[in-house]
């Protein structure tokens, strides 16, 4: 079969978007609001969470259970999509994160919530990876700008939503009803996905699909990821770096990640990951951004509620609304860094200008003290998170500019892996250092009421409000102070991203997608060529061998 001609640069051809596109665009919307909700959420409730099940020595694991489930699936979920097609795929994500939202709720134990965490893990990254990889089937690249903002719009409302519901049932009723109304919401999602997300499904029988997955790849990459993130989640909290439980499984976890890399270069035909995504020195900017943007934002996202609770004395319901500052700005500034984009076809200002915000805004927030006033800790929040919203949406742009527009799935699947990598480091260095300046800062007639060795952040907030004065102001000042390191902490981790800049160039964005996935009633059908671009040469490509290789 001869290769058809290529597409040359011109302008894209306008096409209309009907009920098809909008419902298949409302179900995907509704399945990422379902998993940022309850990612978020589960922050406030952490110190409830704690109290209630006598977990004070594994409340990390809450967290970390499911960034660990959901980094190491990612790989996997991104080559299962390009095999099996998009829609079975996220149906199953779907389901895996209802079974583990009932189990966490129904959890009588901390060791079974860890357990029903690692299954929402599962459900919630593959997820929150369909959702982008689908959107990049359903628009090209160049008219994605505003998409992306909505995507960016409806994750940050749903992060704004999740921490006030989180506290305010921690408060009124009871923790696990933040799992429980999960339920009804997958179904919703469950319901539309099924229903209106009509695209297409590679041919193949399931026999021939199962053959083409990259099995040995698959668990090579999901054995590091794990290995390493357990030594990330014992790290400076529970044992010291450099102990046997920490550096051991970190070096081993680390190093396995590196054989998988060499691995999916040189051995499998059809690769879960192809590397030579990182051949353009702007998708490797745009990865490297991602990194960092995933540290400082899971630090602002779980750690700002430690500092309403401990320092102002804040109930998880409260605390919940005054993030609201941080949710309810970012939401606006990803739509804005969508629609700054689609218009003026440029990704690299609004990088620049993200990370800018970024690094002032955690510079102010380390200026915070236990009685400073409404209007700083809510202003300083509006310019970290500002920075923090135009970068959410700003780095998939330099990530997929330079690559094929059929590589798209394993791009979005390492840059998902990416994130929940970084997400992973973020909750780990937040942690050691607050647990590190706490136990330097406390007074010691508080830490004595504490078991040597226990973490101290979210097992002493609830008896704060208990203390006699003047132990109580002591003990805020000291949560203040040792905050104040975390978001310093992070303008050092800030100087990744300004590294990623000085990578980005301004690549020239898709006008093309890739049809082997598109609606049914979309385009041209499988087996028609889509032409893409990478490092300045057209390359064609029919779509039908992309659903083969």
């Amino acid at each position: 079969m001869s290769s058809p001609e290529p597409t040359t640069g011109g302008p894209a051809k306008k096409s209309g978007r009907g009920s098809a596109f909008w419902l298949s665009f409302i179900a995907v919307l509704s399945s990422i609001f379902l998993s940022a909700m309850d990612l978020t959420g589960v922050s406030t409730i952490l110190p409830t969470v704690t109290a209630d099940l006598n977990g004070g020595d594994k409340y990390t694991w809450i967290g970390s259970a499911y960034a660990l489930a959901s980094t190491a699936i990612l790989p996997l979920t991104g080559g299962l999509a390009d095999i099996f097609g998009r829609k079975p795929v996220m149906l199953v994500a779907i389901v895996l994160f209802a079974l583990g939202s009932a189990l966490a709720g129904a959890a009588q134990n901390i060791n079974m919530l860890i357990a029903a965490r690692t299954i929402q893990g599962i459900g919630g990254g593959s997820i929150t990876n369909m959702t982008s990889i689908i959107i990049s089937d359903l628009v090209p690249l160049a008219e994605r700008g505003l998409f992306q903002g909505i995507l960016g719009l409806t994750w940050s409302l749903a992060s704004g939503i999740g921490p006030p519901i989180g506290g305010a049932l921690a408060e009124k009723a009871s923790w696990r009803w933040l799992f429980y109304i999960n339920l009804p919401i997958t179904g919703i999602a469950f319901t539309l996905v099924l229903l209106f997300l009509r695209v297409r499904t590679p041919p193949g029988t399931f026999q021939e699909k199962v053959r083409r997955v990259d099995w040995y790849g698959n668990l090579i990459i999901i054995a590091g990821t794990t290995v390493a993130v357990l030594g990330l989640t014992w790290a400076g909290g529970r044992y010291s770096w450099d102990s046997s439980h920490v550096l051991p499984p970190l070096i081993l976890g680390l190093i396995t990640i590196g054989i998988w890399v060499i691995y999916e270069l040189r051995v499998p035909p059809n690769p879960t990951i192809p590397f030579k995504l990182l051949a353009n020195r702007t998708t490797v900017a745009g990865y490297l951004g991602t990194f960092a943007h995933g540290i400082t934002s899971i630090s602002l996202i779980y750690y700002l509620p430690v500092y309403f609770q401990a320092c102002l004395g804040a109930s998880p319901i409260r605390s919940g609304v005054d993030m609201l500052a941080t949710a309810l700005v970012i939401a606006p500034f990803a739509l804005l860094c969508g629609v700054v984009v689609k218009s003026t076809k440029k990704y690299r200002p609004t990088n620049y200008l993200g990370w800018v915000l970024s690094v002032v805004g955690f510079g102010v927030l380390s200026l915070l003290k236990a009685d400073s006033s409404t209007g700083k800790w809510v202003g300083y929040q509006f310019l970290v998170s500002a920075g923090q919203g135009l970068i959410f949406s700003a780095t998939i742009f330099p990530v997929l500019a330079p690559v094929p527009v059929t590589m798209a799935a394993p791009a979005l699947a390492f840059f998902a892996f990416t994130r929940a990598f970084a997400q992973t480091w973020g909750l780990t260095i937040s942690s050691t250092i607050l647990q590190n300046q706490l136990q330097k800062n406390l007074p010691v007639a508080f830490t004595s009421m504490f078991p040597d060795g226990q973490e101290l952040a979210f097992a002493a907030i609830p008896t704060i409000g208990n203390l006699p004065e003047p132990l109580r102001s002591e003990v805020r000042a000291s949560f203040a102070k040792s905050m104040s390191i975390i978001w310093k902490s992070m303008i050092g981790l800030c100087a990744i991203g300004f590294i990623s800049l000085i990578l980005l160039q301004e690549v020239e964005m898709k006008v093309e997608k890739d049809n082997t996935f598109g609606l049914h009633n979309e385009g041209s059908e499988p087996g028609s060529s889509t032409a893409s671009t990478i490092q300045g040469e057209h390359v064609s490509t029919p779509t039908a061998e992309k659903a083969t290789v």
